[in-house]
């Protein structure tokens, strides 16, 4: 879906798997998109983890943005039977992974995006990388920028809020409280699990500067463990850049605050200072 609404702008669309497309902004000028071989392979990427249920066009005004910056794009959608049975979660940030350090992508330098859920198959990532910092370090290293929009901290009810409110909105009270039910009897294969993603999140092997967006009212997204996360990493000697609105949308912020989103986003980027990044942005 989100391929059609991106195709009829020049972008080529690349299916990898079920939820892995590849992105490739062919409408650059020839000045700035590279002719070689060589020179493509270090075009930076864009690894991009949109929040559960996004809809296509969502996705694609933030892709237009890193198209804009001669980005390429790799999305990769989230599914919740990944996070209510981690073990796939953790099958799946192997699989990428290794995708990641395949003859296609291992030259290029990379930037993350993740949104809500998205942050935590980014965590499940992080717990392989945590376990093998010596087999994942090229790969840490060619890491030169992070942002986390909306990310999911919080307590286990946090987490069935948020299940609750992205996926059955309809029925939240009674999917929070089965959902909670459900973590409580199956706790040794899911909070055990997500506490693992957290302490490798928190205690992350990359060291690339940061910028976190996030709001005051997010029922999903305790602020006070939020300022915690950010603390602990400026502690470790990460770069960090935070936006945090008082009144503002779970995963909306681009369209509450597009604006002061934008303006934010574009000086974070340039002072990562990857070699394509046109004015233009």
């Amino acid at each position: 879906m989100l391929g059609k609404v991106l195709l009829s702008r020049g972008i080529t669309a690349h299916r990898i798997s079920k939820n892995v497309t590849f992105y490739m902004n062919e409408s650059a000028s020839p000045v700035s998109r590279c002719q070689t071989k060589a020179c493509e392979d270090h075009t930076p990427l864009m690894l991009m983890m949109p929040w559960l249920g996004s809809r296509p066009q969502a996705v694609a005004k933030y892709c237009e943005i890193y198209f804009r910056t001669g980005f390429d794009v790799l999305v990769v959608e989230s599914e919740v039977q990944e996070f209510l049975w981690p073990r796939w979660g953790l099958d799946n940030g192997k699989r990428l992974l290794e995708l990641l350090q395949s003859e296609r992508f291992v030259s290029r330098p990379l930037l993350v995006h993740a949104f809500s859920i998205g942050g935590y198959t980014f965590a499940q990532m992080l717990v392989h990388v945590s376990q093998d910092t010596r087999k994942y370090q090229a790969l840490t290293q060619r890491i030169k920028g992070q942002v986390y929009d909306s990310l999911v901290v919080g307590s286990v009810e946090t987490m069935a809020i948020g299940l609750a409110k992205t996926v059955f909105p309809r029925w939240e009270t009674l999917v929070k409280q089965v959902s909670q039910l459900y973590f409580g009897m199956f706790r040794r294969q899911t909070v055990d699990y997500y506490n693992k993603g957290i302490d490798a999140f928190l205690n992350t092997p990359i060291t690339a500067p940061a910028l976190f967006f996030f709001c005051e009212n997010d029922a999903l997204c305790n602020p006070q463990a939020m300022e915690e996360v950010l603390d602990h990493w400026q502690k470790r000697g990460i770069d960090i850049t935070a936006k945090k609105w008082a009144d503002s949308t779970h995963a909306g912020h681009l369209k509450r605050h597009q604006q002061e989103y934008l303006t934010t986003l574009h000086m974070f980027l340039h002072s990562l200072h990857f070699a394509p990044l046109k004015a233009r942005m």
